[in-house]
């Protein structure tokens, strides 16, 4: 069985002219083209946008954290923008302030005037560190440094002026930190140097105290030999004129001519005074030996009761006459340590009470004591105005001191603590009932 295919249908014909699909062709290219470039704009001026509002922010925010204060006026002094510093210094808002004249913001009428004058007479030039006082938002005047610089355009035109200021309180506080810190420094830097002169002075003290040892022990020798000659010869010379010699009377007579009697009554106090002044010499240099000693390793047996007695006659010879010390101590008040660095601590609480005391009618010192709860305990209380309450909790920190300029170095009571803290004890402070100042030193008690 066979089937026919009937022929297709012949297509219609194209309504369009020749040449007509081609320059449809290249209209929709172009359409194209000019799509992608309108694509590519759209992209560049995101681009651009995302650029400038970068660029805005970091504006916004250098003149944010800016401490001067920051105006831009007009050429008529109008304000157009102002930064978050004169925004907390005036009191007012953004708003407030723009569109508002830049002379409102000056304290009073002589200000406002001398601003004017200046920024109009110097606009072109610019004003630099010229000096105005602004009115605050609480409605107290501050002092501020102003610059002023022209705002110009292309054509050289007048355009406004850009107003910055830091205000002067700011930089005096900085300048008086400054200077504090400086004086500070100096201050320090002289204490460092007396320091260093003590260490220098104890070192010497030291080795001329082992150097006249020699020679006090050989005049007290000499004196003690000296004495017991005398002592002989006076015995001669007794036996010599209780003899039948004695009816010579060119012998007499030589002996009343040379005062022999007289000379023989005054030599044991003669030698006794040269004894005595020769064992106060030793002991004085035992003293400032033991005092500039290196410190020993082991800790000695100290008595207190001699540690205050040098210490008391060290000062007050050296002091005003008028300065009274007493001193109520039990016998034999005995701690362990070194004798050299406590006499220091007494000696440094015995100066203080008498340069405390200097200006009293009748300076003085009482120093008493006792054993309490097994310390031994040593009470300084004198007669001067007592202490400021702000500075008894910093009286003994390094270089703190109460003292003028050049009459303390702030070291003493700091090393003093310090030493009887190595000695495991405590040394404490505290204004007295009778107005003075009231040290209390307190030291394990040796129980040897």
């Amino acid at each position: 069985m066979s089937t026919t295919v009937p022929p297709a249908d012949p297509l219609p014909e194209s309504p369009l002219p020749p040449g007509g699909e081609t320059a449809w062709i290249e209209v929709i290219q172009k359409m194209d083209e000019v799509y992608n470039d309108l694509l590519q704009y759209e992209v560049a001026l995101e681009e651009k946008n995302a650029a400038l509002e970068e660029s805005h922010q970091f504006i916004e925010s250098v003149l944010a954290s800016m401490s001067d204060i920051l105006i831009v006026c007009d050429r008529n002094g109008s304000i157009e923008e102002v930064n978050p510093s004169l925004r907390h210094i005036s009191g007012k808002t953004a708003e407030e302030l723009v569109h508002t004249p830049l002379f409102d913001l000056f304290a009073d009428d002589g200000e406002k005037a001398k601003a004017r004058d200046v920024f109009t007479r110097y606009a072109r030039e610019g004003v630099h560190d010229c000096e105005f006082f602004l009115r605050a938002g609480d409605g107290s005047t501050v002092p501020v440094s102003m610059n002023c610089t022209p705002r110009v355009s292309q054509t050289g035109k007048l355009m406004g002026m850009v107003v910055t200021g830091r205000p002067v309180g700011e930089l005096r506080r900085a300048y008086s930190a400054l200077r504090q810190a400086h004086d500070d420094l100096k201050r320090t830097q002289g204490q460092l140097l007396h320091a260093e002169k003590m260490v220098s002075l104890g070192r010497l003290v030291a080795g001329v105290a082992h150097e006249l040892n020699n020679p006090i022990s050989f005049v007290l020798g000499n004196v003690l030999s000296l004495k017991r000659y005398a002592s002989r010869l006076e015995s001669y010379l007794a036996a010599v004129h209780g003899s039948d010699a004695a009816e010579d009377r060119a012998l007499r007579s030589m002996r009343e001519e040379l005062r022999i009697d007289r000379i023989l009554a005054d030599m044991p106090h003669l030698i006794d005074g040269m004894i005595e002044g020769a064992e106060r010499t030793r002991d004085i240099v035992d003293a400032l030996k033991r005092f500039s000693a290196v410190d020993k390793a082991t800790p000695e047996r100290v008595n207190l009761n001699d540690v205050v007695e040098r210490s008391v006659r060290w000062v007050v010879q050296s002091a005003s006459a008028k300065f009274a010390v007493d001193i109520d101590l039990p016998p034999e008040l005995v701690c362990s340590g070194s004798s050299g660095q406590l006499q220091q601590v007494v000696m440094n609480l015995v100066q203080n009470a008498c340069d405390a005391t200097a200006r009293q009618p009748e300076p003085r010192l009482k120093v008493c004591g006792g054993v309490e709860q097994g310390m031994a305990v040593l009470r300084f209380i004198d007669n001067g105005p007592g202490i400021p309450e702000e500075h008894l909790n910093r009286l003994f920190e390094p270089f703190f001191t109460t003292k003028p300029v050049g009459q303390g170095t702030g070291l003493g009571l700091s090393i003093s603590y310090g030493i009887v803290d190595r000695h495991g004890g405590k040394l404490s402070v505290s204004n007295a009932a009778t107005g003075g100042a009231e040290f209390v030193l307190a030291l394990p008690v040796d129980s040897h």
